[in-house]
């Protein structure tokens, strides 16, 4: 008989803060905070209400925080980490910088951000 694998995350996890930057010919800039909750199941992502990034142009934020939720979900699906992912990922705050932010800063931010939240919920395999 096996066990069920175990759910991500098992509780609440929140305040989940990265800094993605690095400087050189193809800068990066992507700064976030989200809050990983328990889901009946998948993956939800989602910007809180009244959430204001001050950068120029304002179009680009939401082609950044999809590129984030995609970082999340692939850093997360990985099958080595061994859980079942149910989550609700709620971007709380974010900071973008007109040299260095686009797509990619955010998507790495992201994989970093789920990096982190699967240490800090124990997961085994990191």
């Amino acid at each position: 008989m096996t066990s069920a694998l175990p759910r991500f995350p098992p509780h609440p996890i929140r305040g989940v803060r990265v800094l993605h930057q690095k400087q050189n010919c193809a800068p990066h800039f992507a700064e976030m905070e989200v809050d990983f909750e328990p889901a009946a199941e998948g993956f939800a992502f989602e910007v809180a209400q009244g959430l204001t990034v001050e950068y120029e142009p304002a179009e680009d934020l939401p082609r950044f925080f999809a590129a984030a939720a995609v970082g999340i979900e692939e850093q997360l699906s990985l099958p080595e980490h061994g859980v079942v992912i149910a989550t609700r990922v709620v971007l709380r705050r974010a900071r973008a910088d007109a040299f260095g932010s686009h797509e990619l800063a955010f998507k790495i931010a992201g994989h970093l951000t789920a990096r982190k939240a699967l240490g800090r919920a124990g997961c085994p395999r990191l």
